[in-house]
């Protein structure tokens, strides 16, 4: 059973940057693709970032691409998503998922993704 934690979220007002991290144990992390989503309230989740288990290949959601880097460090199995340019509709919980069972990309954009273990999530607040 993977188990994750992510933190770095908080509060931060528009234009800002946060660093989210998240922290993997009970599991091969090097052998898991990874990824990010988020979820505003009353709405469904929504897959932001993606990246390969050697850390080459990502790939983002529209709404973020430009702003936000997703990177991992396997030698401490850690998977981080680094978020510039913030915009108050950017404010979801963050959650970082891993091993997918399945994502879509559409013209190189990722449109969805699930993943067989999800973290609890961190809250970022963008204010205007």
């Amino acid at each position: 059973q993977v188990r994750l934690v992510e933190s770095g979220g908080g509060l931060v007002a528009a234009g800002g940057s946060l660093r989210l991290s998240c922290v993997v144990s009970e599991g091969t992390f090097r052998t898991y693709d990874m990824g990010w989503g988020r979820q505003a309230p009353g709405k469904e989740r929504e897959a932001v970032a993606v990246i390969s288990r050697n850390g080459i290949n990502a790939r983002y959601a529209d709404s973020v691409k430009g702003r936000f880097t997703i990177s991992r460090d396997n030698a401490i199995n850690t998977l981080y998503l680094q978020m510039n340019s913030l915009r108050p509709e950017d404010t979801a919980v963050y959650h970082c998922g891993a091993d997918p069972s399945e994502y879509v990309v559409v013209n190189g954009s990722l449109v969805a993704a699930d993943f067989d273990s999800w973290g609890q999530g961190t809250q970022v607040t963008v204010s205007s």
